[in-house]
């Protein structure tokens, strides 16, 4: 099996990385050339290989990291050494310096095998994002280059047991004491929050309650390793078992100001933006899960009778079938314009919520889809649709709920009206 360290880094500046600099846009800046849905020849080699390695190494093991709940280190490490984790990392620090629409690529192909273990691998992609999108050239050489050197993992710590959506409810607090800081609180739900080696954490550093969110909270790199760093138990979850989720406390712990991100309150703004850089990665990886329910539902339907004949050749359940074709067709090019615009300097926020949001929705759709088709079948544990059906409703959650989504897209559309009168 190939890997993608073995592609010719020549190749991948003089091709793709070329290609993507002589689109890369202003907001200002007019299209030219039209839509192009073709992959290069190089996005054609990551997708081969996600999916030779989806196929061949993560399948078999599925029943168990659902069953046991155990973290995949083992495909992890593997993933890793083939390169299909950390390639959007900058090619300076060790990485192969990929936009989103490549890592998407790979992300929904894993997907098709296990959202579980696409969200144990992409969670540390959500966790570094912060550091790619804010961090200065010291701190991207430490800790992302770390992550190139070894497989090793990262997580973002926004969410806490009272605060979600609600990031201006955030309790923990960093005090500056001199040249350090002193961060205390707690965080819930958070992924990979028992195997990362560092984590992205927003805190509270205006002790103001009146202060706007874009004032009061700062972003640090805080290690798995120093005092007061103490991650709970792993969470028993519905579904995406393979992930590690975690409570993770903090307390006394001591933050050297080089490890402050960007600077003091600009924190809220860097977990915002980086959102609009991983939310298309998350609809990715759903449209993965819904094309594997459309899959398994269409074989299934060809090799099950009802009254003499294939179930497929039954109206009632062709038309659930071409109404999950579609649905899949449409998040796979919501996900691809949002993951596009970033690559190309264009602010997709609203593009990447509207991708999150209904790649989310298709999800489950068609995992209920599935079930039903599967009958009686799908609802027991023997057949592979139960698990998705599992698996898709975090979708709907996390990286914003479904409902925050559809906030955001109608603020946004709301204020480019008013912006035209």
């Amino acid at each position: 099996m190939f890997c993608l360290q073995q592609i010719s880094k020549t190749f991948i500046r003089s091709g793709l990385k070329l290609n993507q600099n002589a689109l890369r846009l202003s907001s200002t800046t007019p299209v030219t050339g039209g839509y192009n849905f073709v992959l290069s020849e190089t996005q054609k080699e990551f997708q081969e290989l996600a999916r030779k390695f989806t196929r061949e190494e993560i399948l078999p093991v599925v029943p168990k990291y659902d069953a046991s709940g155990e973290y995949p280190h083992d495909l992890l490490k593997r993933a890793w050494s083939l390169g299909l984790t950390n390639g959007h990392i900058p090619e300076e620090y060790g990485g192969l310096g990929l936009g989103v629409f490549d890592g998407c690529i790979i992300g929904e192909e894993i997907a098709w095998g296990c959202s579980g273990i696409l969200s144990a691998l992409e969670g540390s992609g959500l966790g570094q994002t912060p550091v790619i999108v804010a961090g200065n050239h010291e701190q991207k050489k430490k800790y992302l280059g770390r992550l190139t050197e070894e497989p090793l993992v990262v997580a973002y710590a926004v969410t806490e047991p009272g605060a979600g959506s609600d990031v201006n409810g955030l309790k923990t607090n960093a005090v500056k004491k001199g040249d350090e800081w002193i961060l205390n609180g707690q965080k819930m739900w958070i992924t990979n929050g028992g195997v990362a080696n560092w984590y992205f954490v927003l805190a509270r550093t205006n002790p103001d309650p009146k202060a706007p969110a874009s004032k009061a909270f700062t972003g640090f790199i805080v290690e798995r390793d120093w005092p007061g760093v103490t991650p709970g138990r792993k969470e028993i979850n519905m579904g995406q078992r393979a992930s590690d989720t975690r409570g993770i406390t903090f307390e006394d712990v001591r933050i050297p100001k080089e490890n402050v991100l960007l600077e003091e309150g600009q924190g809220f703004k860097i977990a915002m933006k980086t959102f609009d850089y991983t939310r298309p990665p998350v609809a990715a990886g759903a449209t993965g899960l819904a094309q594997r329910c459309l899959d398994e539902a269409t074989k299934y339907s060809l090799e099950r009778k009802a009254f003499g004949v294939p179930i497929c050749q039954h109206q009632a359940v062709a038309f659930i079938l071409a109404d999950m074709a579609i649905a899949v067709e449409t998040a796979r090019l919501a996900w691809m314009k949002s993951a596009w615009e970033v690559d190309q300097g264009i602010r997709n926020t609203l593009t990447a919520s509207v991708a999150k949001c209904y790649a989310a929705d298709v999800a489950n759709k068609c995992a209920s889809d599935a079930v039903q088709i599967f009958g009686g079948n799908g609802f027991n544990t023997e057949y592979p649709v139960e698990k998705l059906m599992r698996d898709a409703k975090i979708y709907q959650i996390y990286e914003g709920t479904s409902q925050i989504q559809r906030l955001i897209i109608s603020r946004t559309i709301l204020d480019q009206a008013k912006q035209a009168a």
